[in-house]
């Protein structure tokens, strides 16, 4: 029988029930009935709670955040859990070993943690080389980072990597619903130094890229593309390329590499523009790249009209819908721009496409891309559908952790 501990407990909905049974770690604060043994105002924000059924039922253990709608974050089921500071090695140590395995060649540029998905809620850490660039946007982890930092340090030690520094990259406003501070900067450790650059260089796909960890997107850099950009490289041969929301070059990069005949790269940022033009630059392709600064809903329909005579568009845009009550909006924001490279593309010409917010669940991205196909007056032909590098794997019950859509059609 398994030894009950003195946590704090809570009580929660049948629904709730269904939810954890069927795998997925979160309660949310419609569904706790009631704490037992103390009052909800006396429990600290952060601390472990056990989750109960109404029939009092052990469920599992997790973070309680008072002021999130996800009220509870379920680390585990094992009722005989200490959850002490081996519990966070094991739980570091289980997931670099599975980025060992399935990286390989690409482990030295990785998503080494992402999530609920390696049983760390709310924490995402990203290894550039020897620098590694970090997220927390749960209470409960943030009290036990110090330990998973320092756990990280020492298993990245095993594999002959001495890591430079820890950057913080705390911006995301998800952190004030959890009622944490919304900042950035060096992580200050004993194990851990503190370095003179926030820049390193790092190898993709053959590619070189100076990654900026304290002012690029995110962590810095978009690693969940990693092998969608080689499918990209591999279909382009003698293509000419359209690019958009270029971002740093990535994909436009890849193309060329892949021997695209010539590749336009297309973002709203002049400084995403320069930045891409320099990684072209010190990869010795700018002969066959041009860069431009434009809104891509407006430049388009623009091509469209001059019958520009692109044979491959590729279509990256940043999340149009961070939310469930704005997804109709993003819909019509991922159809306008699919139509418009399908209008432009000629018979026999490929589309890469993509969505990157799990808000907008692969059906309906499927739905869009019918219907823009539908009014464009073409056909599509499936070549390829991919997600995310398997760094960003998918724990099957959780379908928050399946977010990124990527398609290579043919039009026909």
């Amino acid at each position: 029988m398994k030894q009950e501990r003195n946590f704090p407990k809570a009580f929660v909905t049948e629904k709730a029930e269904a939810a954890i049974k069927r795998g997925h770690p979160w309660v949310y604060d419609a569904e706790v009935t009631n704490m037992d043994e103390l009052d909800a105002t006396t429990i600290a924000n952060g601390a472990l709670v056990d989750v109960l059924s109404s029939k009092h039922r052990y469920l599992g253990t997790g973070f309680l955040s008072r002021s999130s709608k996800i009220r509870i974050r379920i680390l585990a089921d094992n009722a005989n859990e200490t959850f002490g500071e081996s519990f966070w090695q094991r739980r570091v140590r289980y997931a670099l070993d599975m980025r060992r395995t399935v990286m390989q060649e690409d482990y030295a540029c990785c998503r080494l943690i992402f999530g609920e998905a390696d049983g760390l809620p709310g924490l995402t850490v990203d290894r550039y080389e020897d620098l590694l660039s970090t997220e927390v946007l749960s209470y409960g982890t943030e009290q036990v980072k110090d330990i998973i930092y320092r756990a990280l340090v020492e298993e990245l030690r095993r594999d002959g990597v001495t890591v430079r520094g820890i950057f913080e990259r705390n911006e995301a406003l998800l952190r004030e619903k959890e009622g944490l501070p919304l900042e950035k900067g060096w992580y200050h450790g004993d194990f851990v130094s503190i370095p003179d650059s926030p820049k390193v260089e790092i190898c993709e796909n053959g590619i070189r890229y100076t990654v900026d960890i304290e002012n690029g997107q995110k962590t810095g850099f978009f690693l969940d593309q990693k092998y969608n950009r080689l499918a990209v490289s591999r279909l382009a041969r003698g293509m000419k390329v359209l690019d958009c929301f270029t971002h740093t070059g990535s994909f436009a990069l890849n193309a060329a590499k892949g021997g695209a005949t010539h590749v336009t790269a297309v973002d709203v940022s002049q400084l995403a523009v320069d930045t891409a033009a320099e990684n072209a630059r010190i990869n010795g392709l700018s002969d066959r790249m041009d860069f431009v600064c434009a809104d891509v809903f407006e430049l388009l329909p623009k091509l469209e009209q001059e019958h520009a005579d692109y044979n491959f568009i590729i279509l990256d845009p940043p999340a149009f819908t961070k939310s469930r009550k704005t997804t109709d909006n993003a819909k019509r924001g991922y159809k306008e721009i699919n139509y418009r490279a399908m209008k432009m593309l000629p018979r026999g010409g490929y589309l890469a496409t993509c969505s990157c917010s799990h808000f907008m669940p692969n059906e309906l991205f499927r739905k869009m891309l019918l219907e823009a196909a539908r009014d464009a007056g073409v056909t599509l032909r499936l070549i390829e559908e991919r997600r995310a590098a398997p760094d960003h794997p998918v724990a099957m019950a959780i379908p928050e952790t399946d977010y990124l859509k990527f398609y290579l059609l043919q039009i026909v």
